[in-house]
């Protein structure tokens, strides 16, 4: 059964971040007391071997560089991990046919 939340007592979400061994600029928020093994098998695969970046408490407070700290609370709510993937550049390939770079 979830608490409700009293007024002026914030919500707090430890976690631990990890970057991809194979995935440039991709991380894995997990709550600090989950293990990576415990994820599916097909997020394991296609992220890789664990690279360990920084513990971290979240709250709603907090501001992260490229992602809303409320949608990453959510995610370890609801799915127990959140991926962060690389940000969109902007640039488009020239080789892409124009119908594919709009």
């Amino acid at each position: 059964m979830k608490k409700p939340e009293k007024q002026g007592v914030r919500e707090e979400c430890p976690v631990i971040i990890f970057r991809s061994s194979r995935k440039a600029e991709t991380y894995l928020y997990m709550p600090a007391t989950a293990e990576f093994e415990a994820l599916p098998e097909p997020l394991r695969k296609q992220f890789g071997a664990p690279i360990y970046v920084m513990d971290l408490v979240l709250t709603s407070e907090r501001k992260l560089a490229l992602v809303d700290v409320k949608q990453v609370m959510q995610a370890m709510k609801e799915e127990g991990f959140f991926l962060q993937f690389p940000p969109l550049t902007g640039q488009s390939n020239p080789e892409l046919p124009e119908r594919l770079r709009q």
